[in-house]
């Protein structure tokens, strides 16, 4: 499809949004969703999927296997780079699409080296569903539609089979409740959860300039539930901090509601991301991952 154009070149074009509102999440999904990310939520879409990964190493199955394998430790930006772009490339353009599938199938022979329980694939899943859901129901410049909820949970779970998940949750409903029970049982405090927090949060300081490190931490911790802190062993950020956090992005919210500018380029996909760990260079989708098991 023709990609669409920004008006003048710098506002938002209303006629993403209308195409939305047409399409069916049952058999649209994967449209939906690329125009989700690529046009009408870039930023958030980036900023949710940061935090839904993060979200995973809070629970100990997951967290102790990547502390396990210290490739966080000793290759953070590097993985962080990995996962990004894979999970990018196929959903914008999407599990049917030739590039999609090659990151999947690249995704699937990375994983296949391990021995991952099906609950732990399916709670990933669920991050990339909810994370998205919910943060642009709160920061977004409007909040996600019904049908558009359906699209992403409708699409992510398309994903999950063609990654070999078993017993996936048949309505977003279900896997809300699918996320508490699994919860219960693993967002529980454990030093690999904070060694692999502290290795991401590591990642983060190093896109900003030295002064700011210090409150890195501290505003990620005020985007987390509680639940999440105390699996990480975190302190409780200052209220103040935490009231101005939220206060900047419910500011950004409403200013990009009432002023419809468009900051992220038309559309916004990989090819046109920089991806710290591979530029210049181009990326080879079947060379992205640890080099141990991809070369």
């Amino acid at each position: 499809m023709k990609p669409y154009k920004k008006i003048w070149g710098i506002f938002r074009n209303p006629a993403i949004q209308k195409e939305m509102e047409s399409l069916d999440p049952e058999k649209d999904h994967q449209r939906m969703v690329n125009l989700g990310l690529c046009y009408e939520f870039p930023f958030d879409m980036v900023r949710a999927n940061e935090l839904a990964l993060f979200a995973t190493y809070a629970s100990v199955s997951i967290s102790s296997f990547l502390d396990r394998t210290g490739e966080f430790r000793k290759h953070g930006q590097k993985r962080y780079d990995d996962t990004r772009f894979l999970i990018t490339k196929f959903a914008e353009d999407g599990y049917d699409g030739p590039f999609g599938k090659r990151a999947i199938a690249q995704m699937n022979k990375i994983h296949g080296n391990f021995k991952i329980p099906n609950e732990d694939f399916i709670f990933v899943m669920s991050t990339l569903v909810l994370y998205p859901i919910d943060w642009i129901d709160q920061y977004g410049w409007r909040k996600g539609t019904d049908k558009e909820k359906q699209a992403t949970f409708l699409f992510y779970r398309e994903v999950g089979l063609r990654m070999g998940m078993t017993d996936l949750p048949a309505t977003l409903e279900e896997l809300r409740a699918f996320v508490l029970e699994y919860e219960a049982k693993n967002m529980i405090f454990a030093q690999s959860n904070r060694n692999v927090a502290d290795a991401t949060i590591h990642i983060f300081k190093s896109w900003f300039p030295r002064f700011l490190h210090p409150v890195i931490e501290p505003v990620v911790v005020t985007l987390i539930d509680e639940k999440m802190r105390i699996a990480f062993g975190f302190s409780k950020p200052s209220p103040v901090l935490a009231g101005l956090v939220h206060f900047a992005l419910k500011v950004r919210k409403y200013f990009l509601r009432w002023v419809p500018i468009s900051f992220m380029p038309y559309p916004n996909l990989t090819d046109t991301t920089r991806f710290e760990s591979y530029y210049p260079k181009e990326i080879v989708i079947e060379k992205v991952g640890p080099s141990n098991l991809v070369h």
